[in-house]
């Protein structure tokens, strides 16, 4: 097969926005659209069920940009009800940090053209230091009810919907972190995680639950599920939710699978769980961000998002146990939402890009809008195969590998990509930055490393106190299994990653001889630094991926790419937000002057306005093309 016209840049990078958060309200879908070509702003549309032909309308048009900076990653930053046919919207909007509210009417009619404002938005509270986010509207009480972030501290607050630039009212005051709020049905019930440090929520948490009284206190908090941070066995709750019949259900992982598990009383919430569907498969992923959502009460059972060996599928659960598959052909699913017989998702595979997916659970049918139009034929795309290989330790480890267009041979280059989190996973769905590489010949290995999620919670807790050890053996065990099947060309193996994934790439380089060229986005340069410089979310993260700081300076030491600079012996470009609270930039010009000092050929490109992750569409692709250039010119390609 000959090579097609190679993918350019501007195609993968430069036009497709990222849909999130779809919910299902009536008879009308709403989502959330991350718009690459507008700087990475947020907006909120809506049209009609099904209609997908239909131009929706924008809720929240520019300058508004919907965004949380609740533990920085926020999430979850509109809540959403239908009320007596009006929709009520409340939001965090960026340019100011404050809680907005508007409402429109006119749902009766036959498409968003129809809806109309009854008023012009109405900022709720006063500008300040604190991050809201992550809330839901208590309609009973006209409040929103959400985490305010806050002097180093969480606080579950509310805000009433009819007073402007109010002082959130605090409602409850967690030991430490606080999220993912769900209140019951009928107003009575709230239900919330909290973790505390040094664990992360998807390490250790608590399911709490409280009543709430007329005035809309709360009384009674106690723990229902989870672990404690002093119990011996860390137990992760993700996504409690109540069904309509006063039940909740929650997923936590003690059997080691997040699964579900449910409670058919309010009443007695201690001691009478019930798991009706034990599967060694997944119903979850790491909290990293508010709002993320794998389960929705479809109004007869249960709908799941299940990730079984990397791959996502639907499931929907009887409460009497029963499980049967959902068919629709799309296996990299997020952002589950469903009522009386419909669901929504945000989804994808490996021939179809990122899109909404709309289900009528009752006839099976669905339909399916992709964010953008398609950017490559079929026969253009390199399909990602199921790599299982000897990793760290002789551990069987998981990657997707995508071979270049026209096939691959033993002088074909291979790009490792090593993910962010670092307890993410290498999804399956269609990525045209993946497309951008193989289309130029290049064969991509995506590596789902020791620590990844989504393959239960042995494979997750692999990188407990094995960061930079475990996750390095793993992308370098990736690339020589594809050397020695002939698909790879040892002299042109470059790997890159952001975040820690930045970090994998540069302990890479430094502890193994496999990598010729390394590219960083916004890359944890040395841990030390990260553990002490970095922002209350993340503050105690490392404990686990390494061990306590400072009492274990010294695996900190050995482990950083900065403190052994001198073992690297190949070019590296880095890439850097200069507004990053994550990864401070003093982190990227410490390693690259270290670099320059070896005579290492190196290039590093700031971006003023980015932080933690880039956003602006420009920004994108501006990376994707230097990488490229970079390994051209160093690869010898």
């Amino acid at each position: 097969m000959s090579l097609q016209q190679p993918l350019p840049a501007t195609t993968a990078l430069g036009r497709t926005p990222v849909l999130r958060a779809p919910q299902i309200l009536g008879d009308w879908v709403l989502w959330l659209e991350q718009r690459p070509h507008e700087k990475g702003r947020t907006t909120a549309l809506i049209r009609r069920w099904g209609e997908t032909e239909s131009t929706p309308l924008e809720l929240t048009p520019a300058p508004i940009n919907l965004r949380s900076r609740v533990h920085d990653y926020g999430g979850a930053p509109l809540s959403a009800t239908l009320t007596k046919e009006t929709l009520q919207l409340v939001w965090v909007d960026d340019n100011d940090g404050c809680l907005w509210f508007q409402a429109w009417t006119g749902l009766e009619g036959a498409s968003s053209q129809s809806l109309q404002a009854i008023a012009s938005p109405q900022r709720l509270t006063s500008p300040g230091e604190s991050a809201l986010g992550g809330g839901v509207i208590d309609p009973s009480r006209s409040r929103w009810l959400g985490v305010m972030e806050e002097a180093g501290c969480d606080r579950l607050v509310s805000v009433a919907l009819d007073q402007h630039n109010q002082i959130p009212v605090v409602v409850h005051q967690p030991a430490d972190f606080a999220g993912y709020l769900a209140l019951s049905s009928d107003g009575v019930q709230l239900a919330w995680v909290e973790w505390q440090q040094p664990s992360m929520p998807w390490d250790c948490s608590q399911l709490v639950v409280a009543r709430l009284t007329a005035s809309g206190e709360l009384e009674g908090c106690h723990v229902v599920a989870g672990a404690e941070r002093s119990q011996p066995q860390g137990i992760s709750v993700f996504q409690p939710q109540w069904l309509p019949d006063g039940s909740l259900v929650v997923a936590e992982d003690s059997s080691g699978w997040w699964n579900l598990m449910r409670h058919p009383s309010a009443k007695s919430l201690s001691n009478h769980w019930q798991r009706l569907w034990p599967m060694a498969k997944e119903t979850a992923m790491p909290q990293w961000v508010f709002g993320m959502s794998t389960t929705a009460w479809d109004g007869d059972k249960l709908l799941a998002a299940i990730c079984d060996q990397g791959e996502w599928q639907l499931q929907r659960l009887g409460l009497d146990g029963s499980a049967e598959t959902v068919e629709q052909p799309f296996n990299d699913l997020a952002d589950l939402n469903a009522a009386n017989g419909r669901a929504v998702a945000i989804s994808s595979n490996s021939t179809t890009g990122q899109g909404l997916l709309e289900l009528d659970l009752g006839t099976g049918t669905w339909q399916h809008t992709p964010a953008a139009a398609a950017a490559m034929e079929i026969n253009e795309i390199s399909v990602a195969q199921s790599l299982w290989f000897e990793g760290t330790s002789g551990q069987r480890t998981h990657a997707w590998y995508y071979p270049p267009l026209g096939g691959a041979d033993a002088s074909s280059p291979l790009l490792v990509k090593s993910h962010s989190g670092p307890s993410s996973m290498a999804r399956r769905g269609l990525s045209l930055a993946i497309q951008f590489w193989t289309s130029r010949g290049w064969g991509v290995v995506d590596v789902n490393y020791g620590g990844s999620t989504g393959f239960g919670r042995t494979y997750r807790d692999r990188l407990q106190g094995g960061w930079g050890v475990v996750d390095v053996g793993d992308c370098a065990a990736a690339a020589k299994t594809l050397i020695a099947a002939n698909c790879a060309d040892p002299n042109r193996i470059a790997i890159e990653g952001g975040s820690a994934g930045g970090f994998t790439t540069l302990a890479c380089l430094c502890f193994t001889d496999v990598f010729r060229a390394g590219a960083c986005r916004y890359a944890v340069s040395d841990p030390s630094a990260l553990a002490t410089e970095t922002h209350r979310f993340e503050a105690r993260y490392l404990d686990g991926l390494i061990g306590r700081w400072p009492e274990e300076r010294d695996l900190y030491e050995q482990r950083s790419p900065l403190r052994h600079v001198e073992q690297i012996r190949c070019p590296v470009i880095f890439f850097q937000g200069l507004q990053d609270k994550v990864v401070l930039p003093q982190q990227t010009e410490r390693m690259a002057d270290a670099l320059r000092r070896n005579a290492i050929p190196v290039e590093v490109q700031t971006f003023p306005e980015e932080g933690h992750g880039f956003r602006d569409s420009a920004v994108q692709v501006a990376v994707l093309e230097s990488t490229e250039r970079f390994f051209r010119q160093h690869l010898n390609l």
